[in-house]
């Protein structure tokens, strides 16, 4: 079984439209099981799609109106033209840059038995860009939770809390993954990554038995610009489950070296022995 995850920077990101061809061309050749996608936009004044077209969608909540040019929709349209299918669903989160909803996607190439959505964050406000909260899809018997963190020193929403509530909120789960932009590096003691592996989670990098450096951001990115990172670049996309699996291998993707740069981010793909 193999699992994807990125942060898209989705409609920001420069060379939008080549970099939304690359990601749906590797997707198409590797054919992970499990997609979660951060970040994921749509323009707010786009035209509705209409339902016909929402090959495989599965709303997570019946108020979503899907809108032309969201990165979700675009990738499985253009996953359809390669003839690749995937069940998806997909959740606003907040205004984005003043004109997007922005949101989180999980897609599946098995069917998306159940979705869960949550929120994580004190505030609940669509026009606070603080806002954050969790989508998950159930496939088969396990649950897929596709994550983006805050930071762990915001003074607003500092990320021990916002994990204590998803902590809280899984606990009663079994098998679950939970994909996604922590905003907090694996190299940084004492902090977010540390607190996930106190709670009795597993990291599938850690844990891999084939792996590379592991590295998902370099330099300056978005929410970066004032708090520091590692010279080297940093390890703050995760992969974590919370049950025993044999991992395979763990693989930084969209890096320049492994597929070109789509994002941001580089993305992280985990390949787990069957469950």
């Amino acid at each position: 079984m193999k699992l994807l995850t990125l942060n898209t920077h989705s409609l920001v990101e420069e060379n939008y439209a080549h970099k939304l061809k690359e990601f749906i061309a590797a997707v198409a050749h590797e054919l992970p099981d499990v997609i979660a996608l951060q970040e994921i936009n749509q323009r707010q004044d786009g035209a509705t799609v209409s339902p016909s077209r929402l090959n495989g969608y599965i709303p997570c909540d019946p108020s979503v109106v899907i809108r032309e040019g969201n990165y979700a929709f675009r990738v499985i349209e253009g996953l359809r033209a390669a003839s690749v299918r995937y069940h998806w669903t997909w959740l606003p989160i907040k205004r984005g840059y003043g004109h997007y909803d922005e949101g989180v996607a999980v897609m599946s190439r098995a069917p998306i038995a159940k979705t869960d959505i949550f929120g994580i964050s004190q505030t609940q406000d669509y026009n606070n860009w603080k806002t954050r909260r969790i989508l998950g899809a159930r496939i088969g018997d396990i649950w897929f939770y596709c994550a983006h963190l805050g930071w762990w020193d915001d003074p607003d929403e500092p990320f021990k809390a916002q994990w204590a509530r998803i902590h809280t909120h899984v606990a009663g789960h079994s098998r679950v993954f939970l994909l996604g932009d922590f905003n907090s590096p694996a190299e940084t003691r004492g902090e977010g990554y540390d607190l996930v592996i106190h709670d009795g989670w597993r990291d599938t990098y850690a844990i891999a038995s084939r792996k590379d450096n592991g590295i998902t951001v370099s330099g300056r990115i978005a929410g970066w610009t004032h708090r520091e990172l590692p010279a080297a670049g940093a390890r703050v996309d995760h992969v974590f489950c919370n049950f025993p699996c044999k991992v395979i291998s763990s693989r930084v993707i969209f890096n320049g070296d492994n597929r070109p740069v789509v994002s941001d981010h580089f993305g992280v793909m985990v390949e787990i022995e069957e469950l």
